[in-house]
């Protein structure tokens, strides 16, 4: 199957060895793994790659994990869009579809490296 992420790579190809536990090179290979991530319903992933600083961190894993759950389950992942990149931030638009209506999610996402390693630091919602 195709990458989630929409970047016309098999699955098996480009996120999944970041789900399996390699780390991303880039901020923005993170981003796409982490709407994969969303897309497979892999609230481990997601916990995983966001800084501890980040706003919406949650300390009960448990409760993030199934929230992150039912997310994933109540969505469907249409598309994603790369709208530019820098080294620590990606915007991007998440083309979604929660209870049959279509959904925009336009970010600008800011990544921090941490011991070699990416994290979702935060996220501003444009328009």
């Amino acid at each position: 199957m195709l990458c989630p992420c929409c970047s016309g790579v098999h699955y098996s190809a480009c996120c999944k060895p970041y789900h399996m536990g390699a780390a991303a090179p880039t901020a923005l290979a993170l981003m796409r793994s982490r709407y994969s991530a969303y897309a497979c319903c892999l609230p481990d992933y997601i916990i995983r790659t966001t800084h501890p600083e980040n706003p919406r961190y949650e300390k009960n894993l448990k409760k993030w994990a199934e929230e992150i759950r039912r997310f994933s389950q109540e969505t469907q992942f249409v598309k994603l869009e790369i709208e530019g990149n820098r080294e620590d931030w990606v915007a991007f638009i998440a083309h979604l579809v929660q209870e049959g209506r279509p959904i925009l999610l336009k970010e600008k996402s800011r990544f921090a490296k941490v011991d070699g390693k990416w994290l979702y630091l935060s996220g501003v919602i444009t328009r």
